[in-house]
């Protein structure tokens, strides 16, 4: 049993996403100031200078180290295809890479996705015990047709991968990076989900499910209990019960992309949480002008307009089978 205050937490981005991290990363630093040391790892795909330096200007401020910047691995390069990358980039993948990262006395780490807030101490997370397992992660709201594509059972875990807390002994010695390159070099590069479907469809039976308030997505917020098992159709979710106590005590707010709203940096936000996110903004050196905001896509704007039982009734049609049977159809003819 893991008793420590010395986080190793690792993220990955582009310039893009850089100052979303920025503001992560912050919320990290405020809100676990009583913990010993923290040494972030940033997995940099082509980082401008300026968004670095804001970084470890931020680092110096709350008194940690600067981060360890690594070149982020590109898969594409290494296995000699292209890969789907589902709703992000290709630099997502590195975070695949860890042994290369890190040297063998480093047992544990924690991968946080940038578009995080950490709202409370991770002191109880960090220390958690795995129970055998490689990760540690959400179990998400997926449908049986996804779980299929990536060839697990029906009441499998399949799990978000924008939190995990990795055992990086247990990644070694089960040379996890070997068989997700195996993975993905048999669906020839067309994963359902990118590298979030690759994870599953390799750590699925060795992942410890996390309690929700460690990754509280944006769809819990925006929906009530009842319209998201009408929207997802989720196998072996978390109860009502369980859900509603996390949204009290959240540790890690994730804002997620959402069919019904932006995010927080972005035009026409709804999120019940986008002023904590602001709020944050507002004690970092970025300012509004360094978010690259997007317009709503005509969906988006749709959904406004007619009446949120109908949207959810159409949106679950997509999301439960149309989604899943085009990623099948794509890999198929590979």
């Amino acid at each position: 049993m893991f008793q420590h205050s010395s986080y190793n937490v690792v993220y990955a981005a582009d310039d893009n996403f850089a100052p979303i991290m920025g503001i992560s990363i912050l919320s990290l630093f405020e809100n676990n100031q009583d913990a010993k040391n923290i040494s972030l790892t940033i997995l940099d795909t082509n980082i401008s200078s300026k968004n670095k330096k804001k970084i470890e200007d931020l680092c110096e401020k709350y008194g940690r180290s600067t981060p360890n910047w690594v070149v982020a691995t590109n898969i594409e390069n290494k296995i000699g295809m292209r890969v789907n990358t589902d709703r992000g980039s290709v630099s997502q993948y590195a975070r695949i890479f860890l042994s290369e990262i890190f040297s063998e006395e480093i047992d544990r780490v924690l991968y946080l996705d940038c578009d995080t807030l950490i709202v409370s101490s991770l002191s109880e997370l960090w220390n958690l015990d795995l129970d055998g397992n490689i990760i540690g992660a959400f179990n998400d709201a997926f449908s049986k047709y996804y779980r299929r594509n990536v060839g697990l059972a029906e009441d499998a875990v399949m799990f978000n991968s924008g939190i995990m807390l990795i055992d990086l002994k247990k990644w070694r010695s089960f040379n996890v990076e070997d068989d997700l390159l195996a993975v993905m070099n048999q669906y020839g590069g067309e994963i359902q989900q990118g590298d979030q479907g690759l994870l599953n469809a390799v750590l699925s039976d060795r992942t410890k499910v996390l309690d929700p308030r460690y990754n509280m997505v944006s769809v819990l917020y925006e929906l009530t209990y009842a319209e998201l098992k009408l929207y997802r159709s989720p196998h072996a979710f978390y109860s009502q019960e369980e859900i509603a106590v996390a949204k009290k005590d959240p540790v890690i707010i994730h804002y997620t992309s959402s069919f019904m709203t932006q995010r927080p940096w972005e035009v026409g936000c709804t999120h019940p949480l986008k002023d904590l996110w602001i709020s944050y903004r507002d004690k970092s050196d970025w300012t509004e002008d360094d978010f690259r905001s997007r317009k709503p896509k005509k969906f988006k704007r749709l959904v406004k307009i007619l009446p949120k039982h109908l949207v959810l009734i159409l949106a679950a049609g997509f999301q439960i089978y149309m989604r899943p049977v085009f990623y099948r159809l794509r890999s198929n003819n590979k």
